[in-house]
């Protein structure tokens, strides 16, 4: 039977146009997330709310923590590094088509690499223009997927051998081997068929081996155990759920991000919190992920 769990709570009244890819950066216990469209590097202390951004010249699709300090940002036009004061440093340019692609999410995997995927701005009438990209320590870049629609979450098995990942118009989420000793994917296949409202947007893993997806505009984030079978629902009061990840000292907790980029003002006066922060305890720890190693 598939367990509907308490709604998630609102955690930070931030109504970001498009928040995206939220990670625990565990070296400053605080939250990292970005507003894509609203090109910032946001961080929030989760026991007081507080958050500070740091302006990006560009539309920024993920920034996760460097471990040698700053962050690396998914940028439109290629990997950036990051420092404490928000100045950007080209490390990796990607081909984005005169402005035609962004970024738009990703992931650090187990040994450091970080994973982050393109779309089109204009996805609907440019289905496949987008790709996965791997962003290894050295700051070589490989190109791991090509014909990718709107590149969306990445997560890890908690023994490493498995990545899942959304394209999101598939209405699935996806499943490879992964060698963490090279960053090889291998053996593409369907996890899960997505049904209902809502497709898969950012996902995370839990120390199951279960997949938490957001679902937009699916008012929900959804548990699917390591056989593909749903497991839970977690209910949140907005359409537009763009991602999840689990954070605190324990990892015991599901931060969640949304937004109000697609929504009528009819919609935005009916979701006031859309864009915003929101948090579950759902009763299980994320997998820990990795800083960039580069």
């Amino acid at each position: 039977m598939v367990r509907t769990l308490p709604e998630a709570d609102l955690f930070v009244d931030a109504r970001a146009r498009l928040g995206e890819g939220p990670v625990w950066d565990d070296r400053s216990g605080r939250l990292v997330w970005v507003d894509i469209e609203g090109r910032a590097i946001h961080s929030t202390d989760i026991a007081s709310g507080s958050t500070t951004s740091l302006p990006m010249p560009l539309p920024v699709g993920i920034a996760v923590p460097r471990r040698s300090g700053g962050y690396v940002a998914a940028l439109e036009d290629g990997f950036h590094a990051v420092d404490a004061d928000g100045r950007t440093q080209s490390i990796a340019p990607i081909d984005n088509e005169g402005g035609r692609l962004r970024f738009n999410d990703g992931a650090c995997d187990p040994a450091g690499r970080f994973l982050a995927g393109t779309m089109a701005y204009d996805y609907a009438n440019a289905p496949g223009a987008g790709a996965l990209y791997r962003l290894d320590p050295d700051l070589r870049v490989t190109r791991l997927l090509d014909d990718v629609s709107i590149s969306n979450g990445l997560g890890w098995s908690p023994d490493g051998g498995t990545m899942y990942y959304v394209d999101t118009p598939t209405r699935r989420i996806d499943a490879f081997d992964y060698d963490v000793a090279t960053g090889a994917i291998s053996r593409r296949r369907p996890f899960v068929e997505i049904d209902g409202v809502g497709r898969g947007d950012g996902l995370c893993v839990d120390v199951e081996g279960a997949v938490w997806v957001a679902l937009w505009p699916g008012w929900s984030v959804r548990r699917y155990l390591a056989d593909g079978t749903l497991d839970a629902i977690l209910p949140v009061p907005v359409a537009e759920v763009s991602s999840c990840v689990f954070g605190g000292p324990a990892l015991d907790e599901l931060f969640i991000t949304t937004a109000w980029s697609t929504l009528s003002d009819a919609d935005r006066e009916a979701q006031p919190h859309a864009g915003s922060l929101f948090r579950a305890e759902v009763g299980v720890r994320g997998v820990p992920r990795a800083s960039f190693a580069g």
